[in-house]
C-alpha cells in the first residue's frame, strides 16, 4: 500500500474520531434545554393541565449568583400557613423548573414551602456546560443559603430531583456544608463514568473503550471536570443523611441497577421504590398513587427520626392508568408518553 494511502486513511480516521468525540461531548453538556412553553405543551398533549394549576399560583421569582458567578434562576411557592419546612425541587437534563411542577402538591400537602429551579444551562439559568453535579452541587448549596438567609436559619429542608437532578442532590451530599433533611432521587445516576459508557455502548452504539477516554480529555479541557470526580455511590456510601431512591424498572436511558447500587451502598436510613414498566423520569406517571403515598411516608418518617436504617425495595403493583389518576392534586385524562 502507497505510503500516502495510509496518511490519507489515518487522517480521514482522526477526523472521525474527532467527529465522533465532539458530538458525544455536546450531547452530553450541551443539548439543547426546553423552553417552559415547550414543557407545558408537552404536558397539554399528554392531558396534563400543570399550566392551570400553576399559573394561578401566589408566586415569587427570585434569582442568586452561583459560586463562579452565574445567575441562577428560581421560583418560590408558599404555603397558605407559615412554615419553616422546605423543598428544593431540582429538574433533568435539557428540561426546567415546569418539569418540577407535577411533584408540587405531594408536598404542599405535608406543609411545605417550595423552591423549583432553573438548573444552570437550563431556563432562565446561566451557563455554558452541564457537569452532572460538580458544579451543580454547589448551585443547590447556595439555594440552601439562600433560603436560610430570606426565611430563617431554623428551616428545615429536603430536596427532590428527578435523572440529572437526582444526581445533583446525591452530590450536593459529598459538601461539608450540606444540610438537608432528607433526599429523594429520582431515576439518578451512580456513577458518572458508568453512566457513559453504557449510553454511549448501549444506546448510541459507540465503542465507549476507544471514545470515552477522549470526552473525558474534552470534560477536562472544556468543562473543567472529569468523569471520576461525579461519582453519587461515592457519596452516600459516608452520608447519614435520609435518601429515598426511586426508579422505574423499564428506564433504558439510567438503569434501575444504578439506583439499587445506591440503596446498596447507603447507609443508614434509605427506601428503595421500583415501579414496574415505568421509562425513564416517568416513575410518577406509572403509578401516582404509590409514588405520593411512598414519598410522603419516607418524608414523615425522615423528618421524625423514624426511618428504618434499611428497608426492603418496594415494588409497585402494576395498574393500568386510571381514567382520572390521582395525579399530586391533578387531573390526567390520558398516559403520558413515556
Amino acid at each position: 500500500m502507497e505510503w500516502w494511502v495510509i496518511v490519507l486513511i489515518a487522517a480521514v480516521a482522526a477526523l472521525a474520531a474527532a467527529g465522533i468525540t465532539q458530538y458525544a461531548f455536546i450531547q452530553m453538556t450541551q443539548m439543547k434545554a426546553l423552553s417552559y412553553q415547550q414543557i407545558f405543551e408537552a404536558f397539554e398533549r399528554a392531558g396534563a393541565r400543570f399550566r392551570d394549576y400553576y399559573e394561578p399560583l401566589k408566586k415569587e421569582n427570585v434569582e442568586i449568583r452561583s459560586h463562579d458567578g452565574l445567575r441562577l434562576n428560581g421560583v418560590v411557592v408558599k404555603t397558605e400557613q407559615p412554615s419553616a419546612k422546605w423543598v428544593i425541587l431540582v429538574h433533568g437534563y435539557t428540561t426546567s423548573l415546569p418539569a418540577s411542577i407535577p411533584f408540587m402538591e405531594m408536598f404542599r400537602e405535608e406543609g411545605f414551602n417550595l423552591l423549583l429551579i432553573d438548573q444552570r444551562r437550563h431556563g432562565k439559568s446561566e451557563g455554558k456546560y452541564t457537569t452532572y453535579g460538580y458544579h451543580e452541587k454547589h448551585d443547590v448549596a447556595a439555594w440552601v443559603r439562600f433560603i436560610k438567609k430570606t426565611h430563617g436559619q431554623n428551616c428545615i429542608i429536603g430536596l427532590h430531583g428527578v435523572s440529572l437532578g437526582g444526581g445533583t442532590v446525591l452530590e450536593y451530599l459529598s459538601l461539608p456544608e450540606a444540610d438537608a433533611k432528607f433526599v429523594i432521587a429520582d431515576c439518578p445516576y451512580s456513577d458518572l463514568t458508568r453512566l457513559m459508557h453504557h449510553q454511549m455502548q448501549r444506546l448510541n452504539h459507540i465503542p465507549a473503550a476507544v471514545f470515552l477516554p477522549l470526552v473525558n480529555v474534552r470534560l477536562r479541557k472544556k468543562a473543567g471536570f472529569s468523569l471520576k470526580q461525579v461519582s453519587p455511590v461515592r457519596t452516600v456510601q459516608s452520608s447519614s443523611v435520609p435518601v429515598m431512591f426511586i426508579h422505574g424498572t423499564r428506564d433504558d436511558y439510567i438503569p434501575p441497577s444504578m439506583s439499587e447500587d445506591l440503596f446498596a451502598a447507603k447507609t443508614g436510613t434509605k427506601k428503595l421504590l421500583l415501579v414496574q414498566d415505568a421509562t425513564h423520569g416517568f416513575a410518577l406517571d406509572a403509578d401516582p398513587v404509590l409514588y405520593k403515598r411512598s414519598v410522603q411516608q419516607f418524608v414523615r418518617e425522615a423528618l421524625a427520626g423514624a426511618g428504618n436504617p434499611a428497608e426492603a425495595p418496594e415494588q409497585a403493583v402494576v395498574l393500568p392508568w386510571p381514567e382520572k389518576a390521582d395525579y399530586g392534586g391533578f387531573e390526567l385524562t390520558e398516559a403520558p408518553n413515556g
